[in-house]
Formats: C-alpha cells, sequence, structure tokens
C-alpha cells in the first residue's frame, strides 16, 4: 500500500474534516463546560438525544435548520438539568453527568420506539448536501478539502473561531474563565456565579447536541440506535489533549478522524488477515497515546468539580 499517495489524496483529507465535525461540536461544548469548573459527563447522551431529536424534527416534516435549532434546544434542556443538580445543587459532577448519559441515551431509543414502532429499517431524511463555496472550493487541493462540505461542518470551523474569540477576547469570556479558575474572586466582582456556570454548562450542551444531530442530518440520512458509538467520550479526552485551548481542540479532533480514516484504508487494503476488531481499536490506541504525551503538561482549571457554594471561604 502506498502510503505516500494515500496522504496526498484529497479524498482522505476530505474524510478528515468531514469524520471531525461532530468531535469539534462535542469538545468545543465540553471545552467551554470545564472552562467554568463544571465537567460534563453526560455528553454521550446528550448527543444522543440531539442525533435523534433532529433527525425526528425533519422526519415529522420540519426544515433542516428547524432541526439544528430543535437539537440545540434539547442540549439546553439537559444542560439546565445538569446544572441544577450540579451547579445550585452542588451534588457530584460524575454522577449527575454519568445519569444523565444513562437517561438521553435511553430516552432517544424510547422515543423513537414509541414514534415508529413498526419500523423494520431506519426511515430516512433528506440531509444537508455538499455545497461548494464559488472561487474557494476551486482552489487546487485545498479548495476541495475544506470548502466542499455541508454547511454544518463550516459552522463547526465557525464555532472554533467564535469560542476561541469569546473565551478569550471579552469580558464575558474572561468571566467564564474566572468561575473555573477563582469563582469567589468572581464573586467579589458582583457577578453571578451561578448564573455564570449555568450559562456554560447550556450553550455546552447546544454544541454537543448539534454534533449528534450532524450524523443524522448531515453524515447519513437516518437514526439508528447507538450511532453516537463512544464519540461523547472521546471529546472529553480530546478537552484535555487540547489544554484546553479551542484551537488545539479542532487539531485533536482532525488527529482522531485522521487515525479513524486510515483504519478503515488499512482495512480495505489488509482484507480479513487479522481480525477488523483489530483495526477499529487503533484509532483510540493511538488517541491514548497522543493524550498521555500532550496532557503531561496541561495546566486544568483549578476550580473544575469544586462545587462552588455562596459565602463559603
Amino acid at each position: 500500500m502506498d502510503l505516500i499517495g494515500f496522504f496526498l489524496e484529497t479524498g482522505f483529507w476530505m474524510a478528515c474534516v468531514r469524520m471531525a465535525t461532530p468531535l469539534v461540536f462535542g469538545t468545543l461544548g465540553e471545552l467551554v463546560c470545564e472552562r467554568a469548573g463544571v465537567v460534563n459527563l453526560g455528553i454521550e447522551g446528550i448527543m444522543a438525544a440531539g442525533c435523534m431529536g433532529g433527525w425526528m424534527w425533519v422526519y415529522l416534516g420540519g426544515s433542516l435548520w428547524g432541526g439544528v435549532v430543535f437539537a440545540a434546544f434539547i442540549g439546553v434542556l439537559f444542560g439546565l438539568l445538569h446544572s441544577l443538580f450540579t451547579v445550585y445543587l452542588g451534588l457530584s459532577q460524575h454522577v449527575t453527568g454519568l445519569g444523565i448519559t444513562m437517561l438521553g441515551s435511553s430516552l432517544s431509543a424510547y422515543v423513537f420506539r414509541m414514534m415508529l414502532p413498526r419500523a423494520t429499517t431506519p426511515p430516512k431524511i433528506i440531509p444537508f448536501q455538499p455545497t461548494e463555496i464559488p472561487w474557494l472550493s476551486e482552489i487546487p487541493f485545498f479548495g476541495e478539502i475544506f470548502f466542499s462540505h455541508t454547511p454544518l461542518t463550516w459552522l463547526a470551523l465557525a464555532a472554533v473561531i467564535l469560542v476561541g474569540f469569546v473565551l478569550f477576547k471579552t469580558p464575558l469570556g474572561l468571566a467564564l474563565r474566572m468561575v473555573g479558575e477563582n469563582p469567589l474572586a468572581v464573586e467579589a466582582q458582583g457577578l453571578n456565579v451561578f448564573f455564570l456556570r449555568t450559562l456554560a454548562v447550556c450553550a455546552g450542551s447546544a454544541m454537543m447536541a448539534v454534533g449528534g444531530a450532524f450524523l443524522t442530518m448531515s453524515a447519513f440520512d437516518a437514526y439508528y440506535i447507538g450511532m453516537v458509538n463512544g464519540r461523547g467520550w472521546i471529546c472529553i479526552a480530546l478537552v484535555v489533549f487540547s489544554s484546553w485551548k479551542p484551537y488545539k481542540a479542532l487539531a485533536g479532533c482532525l488527529l482522531f478522524a485522521g487515525f479513524d480514516a486510515i483504519q478503515m484504508r488499512v482495512q480495505q487494503q489488509a482484507g480479513m488477515a487479522i481480525p477488523y476488531q483489530f483495526y477499529l481499536m487503533l484509532p483510540y490506541l493511538f488517541s491514548i497515546i497522543a493524550l498521555v504525551i500532550m496532557s503531561r503538561k496541561a495546566a486544568y482549571p483549578k476550580a473544575l468539580l469544586i462545587p462552588f457554594r455562596k459565602g463559603e471561604r
């Protein structure tokens, strides 16, 4: 197999960008939550709920962009639930997050079965179609890779810029980062720590749900139970890999997507000589190695996982 030729193929790099899109949404969402001091382990369930909710909206006759908005709304609801238990009641963020993952995943499957009890094969919708940006898509090599995708991929790339700008260039971003570092200092400035953390969790959860919606409304045209397939857990690892920085998060998502694309091509070339489970394992193995290397010097938010109780010192 010609590896050099493989890496020069535009199809490989287009696949990397496409496969990284749901990871970008999920990783940015988790990053925003953790920057405010809240770990959201409910990401897997929130992505599953957004996945099913956005698809169901379109299947019942709604528009594609309406489905995206509805998925984000579902994410906000789960974010409010997570905030109620972790921000206001100060309960375990780990336990609450795992509970939301189980709730979101099981509720999505239940609603799907209730709405379509006789469906033997996943019903299909007309998803977002790849659209070329005039002039830019005609750039040799890079134009096809970056400017010939569906609108949700462009939205994910824009979200990286927007989250980076808000977090590091605006007073709101400074306040969100400070509630994850020193919430007592934020309280001393007269700001509401509970509101800021809730805002971050809801915004982050909305992005997670949109990442799930990408799977049914852009990458595929149908919903089936379990299609999130662990992407939420990968997003949590990618936040650490990125050192809580949006632009490094994008690089980490592309790296994992590249590993995934490589294993698919290697699996096709190698045939059945080695069990296919070995190739499925490779992206996760390489990601763990990269995570260990990159996270040794990662500076996590100092108030991460620490409940804030007003008036306590």
